[in-house]
């Protein structure tokens, strides 16, 4: 039996809710926490995330996982892309300071004390993870999946660049819901504007905590050559290559059947195993 949480924070600088979900194995006590970041057109209730949850309560760890203020959903539609116009004002800065509000909170909740604190980190939001990480002393261990290597895109390029700041806004597809989605020029402006914030490169060697990196080899989204980035990066990272899977590890959304499939099965159990042992957890881990 797990104990589940709603929790609307509010974001007093970006002035949009987080919504954020916490589940507990017990109430009460001391617990080691995992929060899950998600990626680009991503959510928190995307796939597989919600049995994740359930998955690590199970093993005596408090899991939490949240919608970025500014990633399209609102609380009424959590799993819908129904603000375009918040998803094209989102930027780094707004998704680092989103997360630190979410450890914030978490750590001063009242129903349990946080023993260890964890960040699972999923494409995009493997990258966000990292720099969380290297700014942050509360983060205590780091797993990524399928994590990007460097957050600028296509920003090197200076025609696009250029199109994109004569537009205002370029548009990326959402092959899942045939949705054109606004990126406005702000996020190219602000992440120039505090790239001491989010240089991984420069930042990753600076990291003192355990990194566990996970990657298919079949990934077409975020190529395998941004895991041995990031190994490069920080020799300290442990690198875990899944041959054959893909940029989910085999999830889709909605989850097609009750169980898991074989990559993300052995993706959790492995994120579950190295969290357990750092944490001191006695879980069946």
């Amino acid at each position: 039996m797990s104990f589940h949480y709603q929790i609307t924070l509010n974001s007093p600088q970006h002035r949009r809710p987080i919504l954020l979900d916490l589940t507990l194995p017990v109430v009460g006590q001391s617990l080691p926490l995992v929060i899950l970041v998600h990626g680009f057109k991503g959510f928190k209730d995307w796939g597989a995330f919600p049995s994740l949850a359930n998955y690590f309560s199970e093993a005596g760890f408090a899991f939490a996982k949240f919608n970025f203020s500014h990633n399209g959903t609102t609380p009424a539609q959590p799993s819908d892309f129904v603000d375009l116009e918040a998803f094209g004002n989102n930027n780094f800065e707004l998704e680092l300071d989103d997360l630190g509000i979410v450890l914030d909170k978490l750590l001063n909740f009242q129903l349990f004390k946080v023993s260890f604190v964890c960040l699972i980190g999923h494409s995009r939001g493997g990258g966000v993870a990292l720099l969380k990480a290297a700014e942050d002393p509360r983060v205590q261990a780091v797993c990524t999946w399928a994590s990007i290597a460097d957050i600028r895109m296509n920003f090197d390029r200076q025609d696009v660049v250029e199109v994109w700041k004569k537009q205002g806004v370029v548009y990326v597809p959402n092959a899942r819901t045939n949705q054109q989605m606004p990126l406005y020029f702000q996020l190219y402006e602000n992440t120039m504007q505090n790239w001491a914030r989010f240089d991984l490169e420069a930042l990753l060697p600076k990291i003192k905590v355990p990194i566990l990196a996970f990657h298919g080899t079949e990934d077409k989204a975020v190529p395998l050559s941004d895991a041995y980035k990031i190994k490069a990066a920080q020799k300290n990272v442990l690198l875990e290559v899944i041959e054959g899977a893909d940029h989910t590890f085999g999830v889709k959304h909605p989850l097609q059947a009750e169980g898991w499939p074989p990559h993300f099965t052995e993706l959790a159990n492995k994120t579950l195993q190295f969290f357990a042992q750092l944490s001191g957890s006695t879980s069946r881990a």
